[in-house]
C-alpha cells in the first residue's frame, strides 16, 4: 500500500498562503457597522473586595493568576472600545 500523504502537503501549503494573502488585504472587521464592543460586567465593591482575598491566597505559580491577568487587560481593552 502506498502513502498519499505527500498529496496532501502542496495544497494545504498553498491554502495557507492564499488565506493569509487575502487576510492580509483586510482594512476592517467583517461587521459593517464597525466593531462591536464586549459587555463590561460591573461588580460590586464588596465582590471586588472577595475575589481580590481569593486571588492573593493563590500560590504565585497558580495558572489562575495569570488567567486573571489576562482578563484584567480585555476588560480594559473592552471599556477602552466602549468609550
Amino acid at each position: 500500500m502506498t502513502s498519499n500523504a505527500a498529496c496532501w502537503r502542496q495544497p494545504a501549503t498553498a491554502l495557507a498562503i492564499a488565506t493569509s494573502l487575502l487576510s492580509a488585504c483586510a482594512t476592517g472587521g467583517s461587521d459593517p457597522g464597525g466593531a462591536a464592543c464586549p459587555p463590561v460586567v460591573g461588580y460590586d465593591q464588596a465582590t471586588r473586595d472577595k475575589a481580590a482575598a481569593e486571588l492573593e491566597a493563590l500560590p504565585e505559580d497558580a495558572a489562575l493568576v495569570g488567567m486573571m491577568a489576562d482578563y484584567a487587560v480585555m476588560r480594559a481593552q473592552a471599556q477602552a472600545c466602549a468609550g
